[in-house]
């Protein structure tokens, strides 16, 4: 270095000052938390040990395809009762965790209640684990069927996007259903980050559901969605609107998303909003935008946006 040249000073990022903002900005949101009841403190459900858990819950269930490379028959009993172990505690935990954040806000249970409560969440979850498989080999088969480009059960697991989700789907609602619900949108999310594929844990899904090529597809929270359905990529089963409370703030829980009712496709693109219901055996048509219930057999496109039943227009 020439003794002519300067050295450049070192940057200042104020940092002092940056520092003290952010601090402000967090007790007044902690503050606010506070009187509205809606933190409940720093030890929650880690989405990174989620995922590991989802892992060993998916290898258990499909051992041969999901498991490990090296797995042979003879030992899938010894692999599935290892796998289960390990995960059922570490989601044990992880239930744990969610179940103390949420008795920090309401206040209302002890921790031996919680405890009990934990466990036999966990119990009944792994209790229903065998169904969860038999609804599993329904999609996979049903998405086997219902592709030409599909030449195996085996490709369906390991290659299609929407098995994917739907095997997340399955686990989470579960969970949903059992009283973990942050836990079961944590799932939800891990396979929306992977797939694109939107599934509210919440979304009563029957029997054969597939979900073709998937990317963008949302479904919510109350939709309720029948047995042999198949829907394609960018479907939106959504909300039409949103009541809001006295408070001013947007009222929870109640039904607002599609009723789909057995055997009905939804074409790419399509967008079903609000609680209608939508027929047995219907065909909803590509990029159709559709408010109003139609009864069943009937086709819509997007063209007419008018619907057939039984070979005749109304």
């Amino acid at each position: 270095m020439s003794k002519h040249e300067v050295l450049p000073l070192p940057a200042n990022w104020e940092l002092a000052r940056v520092v003290s903002e952010l601090r402000e900005v967090r007790r007044q949101w902690r503050e606010s938390c506070a009187r509205n009841h809606e933190c409940g403190g720093r030890e929650l459900p880690a989405p990174e040990q989620i995922r590991d858990i989802v892992d060993g819950l998916r290898g258990a269930l499909f051992p041969m395809r999901l498991g490990p490379p090296d797995l042979r028959q003879e030992s899938e009993d010894f692999f599935v009762a290892h796998t289960l172990d390990s995960a059922l505690h570490a989601l044990h935990q992880q239930v744990l965790l969610e179940l103390h954040y949420t008795a920090r806000q309401s206040g209302n249970e002890s921790d031996s209640t919680i405890d009990a409560k934990a466990v036999n969440i966990v119990r009944t979850f792994a209790a229903e684990l065998p169904h969860v498989r038999s609804l599993l080999d329904t999609d996979v088969r049903a998405a086997y069927n219902g592709d030409p480009a599909a030449h195996s059960v085996d490709e369906i697991l390991l290659c299609y996007p929407g098995a994917q989700a739907v095997i997340h789907h399955r686990l989470a609602h579960v969970l949903y259903r059992l009283g973990a619900s942050m836990i079961a949108r944590i799932i939800a999310e891990l396979a929306h980050s992977e797939t694109g594929i939107d599934i509210h844990p919440g979304a009563q899904i029957g029997s054969g559901f597939f979900i073709d090529h998937g990317t963008g597809v949302v479904i919510g929270e109350t939709a309720i969605i029948g047995a042999r359905v198949r829907i394609y990529q960018a479907v939106t089963l959504g909300a039409k609107r949103f009541n809001v409370g006295d408070d001013g703030v947007l009222e929870k829980g109640a039904p607002r998303h599609p009723i789909l009712e057995d055997d009905v496709v939804v074409y790419a693109g399509a967008t079903i909003l609000g609680r209608i219901t939508i027929g047995k055996g219907s065909s909803i048509g590509g990029n159709v935008w559709l408010t109003r219930s139609v009864p069943p057999g009937s086709v819509i496109t997007q063209a007419s946006s008018q619907h057939e039943v039984a070979g005749s227009k109304t």
